[in-house]
């Protein structure tokens, strides 16, 4: 599983909408990883920000 894949699987898990530093905490990886698969995520429509900072499956 790639790091865009489990970023979007622990976003999904979540009954709330989680900030980075969550879904860092979350996952284990290093953040550096975790904004570079959300941004991608985020090109790709896969999530949405229901309020600054804090993102939910789409």
């Amino acid at each position: 599983m790639d790091t865009k894949e489990q970023v979007l699987e622990v976003i999904k898990k979540e009954a709330t909408p989680l900030n980075a530093g969550k879904i860092v905490e979350l996952t284990g990886l290093p953040r550096k990883q975790v904004d570079k698969a959300m941004e991608q995520l985020k090109k790709e429509e896969a999530i949405i920000s229901p309020k600054r900072c804090y993102w939910q499956a789409k």
